[in-house]
């Protein structure tokens, strides 16, 4: 938390530094995007294995914008698996005004450690584009919405094995959602990024950020770095609130 705190802080200073250009228009009615992997193996005295993928779409149509994205993590550690996490998450912006804009969202989340099976929620808002320029771009946005989830309590045996799985009322409940969408090319080829999002219900409050910095190797290939959190404020018993995940990908747009 303190690191995406010290980010938002150096974005901040770096705004007063940096003149705002006005931005170069994406192509109309052009899919583009990026995919994005990195995988970590060890041998020897200990065996992990970590495997992350992404892919995220957008597609600009007049006012419309559409944004997708799929993520997936696979971590073992000495032979027990200790991530298994997909998300998937679809957003349709119209834009009002030059800067206001009216979004609905679904999103979509399964991870088998985190105490929730599934999470799903749809959203729909207003945002505002604080900065918009060739550089820079920040926007702020707020909603309502619905949310479902599945809490699970699990179980593990003394070698560290989930010995079993118990399912929860499933449970639904109205949501408050609040989301910051932040990138700024520091240098021609260096970019750094960060993305918020908060879901607050009577059951249970989730944030969701990620943090990255990505250095271009070529017109099409980058190299990314990152930082990512999820935070449960009401957890099933004897898991934790947080989880933190460091990255290293590679990068390829389209």
């Amino acid at each position: 938390m303190r690191m995406r705190m010290f980010s938002l802080a150096a974005a901040l200073c770096c705004l007063a530094s940096v003149s705002i250009a006005a931005p170069t228009p994406p192509p109309d009615g052009v899919w583009t995007g990026k995919g994005q992997a990195g995988l970590v193996s060890t041998q020897g005295n200990s065996s992990a294995k970590t495997a992350n993928v992404a892919l995220d779409l957008s597609l600009v149509h007049g006012a419309w914008k559409h944004s997708a994205h799929l993520g997936g993590l696979y971590a073992q550690s000495a032979g027990i698996t200790s991530a298994d996490r997909w998300d998937a998450l679809w957003q349709s912006n119209y834009l009002i005004t030059t800067r206001v804009l009216a979004f609905g969202t679904l999103r979509y989340s399964r991870d088998m450690f985190s105490g929730f099976q599934y999470q799903a929620s749809a959203a729909a808002g207003i945002g505002y584009k604080l900065f918009d320029g060739k550089t820079i771009h920040l926007t702020v946005q707020g909603g309502a919405g619905y949310r479902r989830t599945q809490p699970e309590n699990i179980l593990r045996n003394s070698a560290g094995l989930v010995s079993s799985r118990t399912l929860l009322a499933a449970t639904g409940n109205a949501i408050l959602t609040a989301g910051v969408d932040y990138s700024q090319d520091l240098t021609g080829t260096t970019t750094l990024s960060d993305k918020l999002l908060i879901e607050s219900g009577s059951s249970d409050t989730l944030v969701n950020d990620a943090l990255a910095l990505t250095v271009k190797i070529s017109t099409k290939l980058a190299l990314s770095v990152g930082y990512r959190l999820q935070n449960n404020s009401k957890p099933p018993a004897g898991l934790k609130k947080l989880d933190t995940m460091e990255t290293i990908d590679l990068v390829y747009a389209f």
